[in-house]
């Protein structure tokens, strides 16, 4: 097991004979409408599973009357305060770009950081979101047909499951998004990496999955802040697979609708722990437990 980082572990806290021990770890979430996310309880779990003292912050910009443009100042005081790294989730996931001072090789690619390491005065952005994606797809819908899938949803989030459904060999992603500029630009972006014919944009939901093999929701539609589907139901049908990468709650009304029409379907809950798995590693340096990890969240 790789040994974490100095800069990350040099808090310790201390018993009444003086004996330091349990190396002290804080990071937090950024975001908007996150008071339901289960992310502090996986990241805390798994920490103390591994000896160390985990203290997990979220920091919703909407419980503190805030907007991203606040972000630099949260940022800084993060900084200050001795966090080892943040989660960036809705709607910051590329707004925190230009505040960073570097970017993994992931996150230049996909336009997008989930993951900021803070460390030695600097901050470095990286993505986790589409391995996260990715490894869920592969365990729980590893042989369907993928020719063709409909993605809703071109930002962050969405950029990142694009990446892994075409790293994954899905022939084409068709995007569709309220802006279809966005949309557009994400497409070409892909293009531009896997190849001509291999992403599209699109803008009509019913044209293009009356000849898709499956559809994923990446937009925030369906969590408890924002109630409801990216479709209408009547578009669902039995052969077509449906992914959601919504995990609070964990069955959406999309997934909900879904199954009731006998879909093959994907919570998001394989990716949040998959993509905090990542994360986890980057703010200790420790290789987090997964298996563990996916027992945990079932349990919550």
């Amino acid at each position: 097991m790789a040994s974490a980082p100095s800069s990350e572990l040099h808090s310790r806290t201390g018993d009444a004979s003086g004996t330091w021990r349990h190396p002290s770890v804080l990071v937090g979430l950024v975001g908007t409408g996150i008071q339901a996310s289960r992310t502090p309880a996986l990241h805390e779990k798994e920490g103390a599973e591994q000896g160390l003292r985990y203290i997990y912050k979220l920091i919703d910009l909407e419980a503190l009357g805030l907007d991203a443009g606040m972000l630099p100042e949260i940022l800084t005081a993060a900084q200050r305060f001795g966090f080892a790294g943040l989660n960036i989730t809705h709607p910051c996931k590329q707004t925190v770009i230009p505040l960073l001072d570097e970017l993994s090789p992931d996150a230049t690619a996909l336009g997008a950081v989930n993951t900021v390491v803070l460390r030695n005065g600097r901050r470095v952005g990286h993505n986790t979101d589409w391995w996260g994606f990715a490894e869920s797809f592969r365990r729980e819908l590893p042989d369907v047909c993928r020719d063709r899938v409909v993605q809703f949803g071109a930002g962050g989030a969405g950029a990142a499951v694009a990446h892994a459904l075409l790293t994954l060999g899905a022939g084409e992603v068709v995007i569709i998004d309220t802006d279809a500029h966005r949309a557009r630009d994400l497409a070409a972006a892909l293009r531009a990496r896997f190849g001509e014919g291999r992403a599209s944009s699109g803008s009509s939901p019913s044209e293009a999955l009356a000849s898709a093999d499956g559809m994923v929701n990446t937009t925030p539609l369906g969590m408890a802040k924002y109630p409801g589907m990216v479709i209408p139901a009547e578009l669902l049908r039995p052969d077509l697979w449906v992914a959601d990468i919504v995990y609070f709650p964990l069955e959406t009304e999309l997934l909900r609708q879904a199954r009731a029409r006998g879909c093959s379907t994907l919570s998001g809950g394989g990716m949040a722990v998959f993509q905090a798995a990542g994360a986890f590693q980057l703010f200790t340096g420790l290789q987090a437990n997964a298996e563990r990890m996916l027992r945990h969240f079932s349990d919550m």
